[in-house]
């Protein structure tokens, strides 16, 4: 089981290293080791967790086509011009909603640089409204209905009568208020900016020019919101089918009733979703799969099937051992399953991987699903290690050299920020379901 685990391990360390599909292929070279190798019986691969992140990226990249990110975009730009004293307050706010209604983080590309131009202009740190707003991005991925990582979670615990709505109810208020004391506190990080010796050094060497960082991308404004409005209406009927069984279509099965499966519901409205999008805001197809959210989204689903079809096939062969040898632990002590899926998710840059590779143990443990989704903001732990790319763009965006990342590596400016929304979300999590 060692060795066992040793090949894991290695596939996902590499994986992470070669980037980009590089996970997924990782996963399914490990996969091979576990088969051919050690005999491992391979488990059926996470088929219905990948339709139903192809349907949401394909609906997300049709918006995104039409000018529905870029819109948002606009209007995230003139709110934070409009309250730049406020900008370490409303810029996790922004990216977090912004998240929570794409289903995908990498949305904050598009305002990082207003925030880090904003921030200047008005003599805040940038590394203050920057740091919180890639994490806030990241939190919202575990409360929105129609993130891969949400999705996944829905599909792993149908079992346990759980609903989209019961998930919701939790994570969206707790992920909210861990972000918003992570803003409070993000707001004395560090000296001020007129104080900050980077930023005198970089201003008296000429490095930094005055400019005003605007969204210029040109888009058909009314194409945009109808588009937005399509994918609006799209999310919240997926909400409304997970929280109302009744609304759900009934079909004769085993002689009995039986309603539609929330992964064929979340499939077929996002399906439809794109054709609205495409047919009414006249969108050629081609143009959907060239934007940055298709080509994000489908890295995920590669990630998806190549590690969480390992991990699957991983925990199947040795769930005996496993469970022996953690099972009290984790049963007197199940908040420590929170621990190992924070780790994971360092490990394999991805909340939806993370799910798929790890819940199974969880769930074999006996661990109550509502502890699961209270757990569930535990998988946001990638920001650990400074290189995940929105991370990387923060930095880059910020001219005045605030947001960094330390001496020591993980001194960074979003290691504060990360673990209190994370500890926080947790914590408000438990409170709830106890509740």
């Amino acid at each position: 089981m060692w060795l066992q685990l040793i090949v894991v391990l290695a596939a996902i360390v590499i994986g992470a290293r070669l980037g980009g599909i590089g996970l997924g292929v990782m996963g399914g070279a490990g996969l091979a080791l576990l088969c051919f190798v050690f005999g491992l019986q391979p488990t059926a691969p996470p088929i219905d967790v990948m339709l139903m992140i192809v349907a949401v990226i394909s609906a997300a990249s049709c918006m995104q086509a039409a000018g529905g990110l870029d819109y948002m975009v606009k209007l995230a730009e003139r709110l934070l011009r409009k309250h730049p004293a406020w900008v370490t307050l409303l810029s996790p706010l922004v990216t977090y909603l912004f998240t929570f209604v794409a289903g995908t983080g990498h949305i904050a590309y598009s305002v990082l640089p207003v925030i880090a131009e904003v921030a200047r202009e008005t003599e805040i740190r940038p590394e203050r409204p920057l740091g919180i707003a890639v994490i806030a991005s990241q939190q919202a991925i575990t409360a929105s209905p129609i993130s891969a990582a949400t999705v996944a979670l829905l599909g792993m615990l149908a079992g346990f009568d759980i609903s989209l709505f019961d998930i919701l109810k939790i994570s969206v208020p707790a992920t909210l208020i861990g972000v918003l004391v992570g803003a409070f506190c993000s707001m004395k990080v560090g000296k001020e900016l007129v104080n900050d010796p980077e930023y005198q050094r970089r201003l008296k060497e000429g490095m930094i020019e005055s400019r005003l960082a605007e969204t210029t991308v040109s888009f058909d404004l009314q194409k945009a919101r109808i588009s937005v409005g399509i994918f609006l209406l799209a999310t919240f009927l997926i909400v409304l089918f997970g929280s109302v069984d009744a609304l759900r279509p009934v079909f004769w099965a085993d002689g009995k009733l039986v309603p539609l499966d929330m992964p064929s519901i979340i499939e077929i409205i996002m399906l439809s979703t794109s054709a609205l999008i495409l047919i009414i805001c006249r969108i050629d197809g081609i143009k959907a799969v060239q934007g940055s959210v298709f080509s994000a989204g489908m890295q995920a689903v590669i990630a998806i099937f190549g590690i969480a079809w390992m991990g699957d096939t991983f925990i199947a062969g040795n769930l005996s051992s496993l469970t022996s040898s953690i099972e009290g632990v984790v049963q007197s002590m199940p908040w420590l399953f929170g621990v190992a899926l924070f780790v994971m998710s360092i490990l394999l840059y991805s909340q939806a991987a993370t799910i798929r590779a790890v819940l199974p143990l969880g769930i074999a443990l006996g661990i109550s699903p509502w502890m699961l989704i209270a757990l569930f903001p535990a998988v946001n732990g990638y920001f650990f290690i400074p290189n995940y790319p929105t991370v990387v763009a923060a930095i880059n965006f910020d001219r005045t050299g605030t947001t960094r990342i330390g001496k020591y590596i993980l001194n960074h400016s979003f290691m504060m920020p990360g673990m209190v929304c994370t500890i926080v979300s947790i914590a408000v999590g438990l409170l709830l379901i106890w509740l």
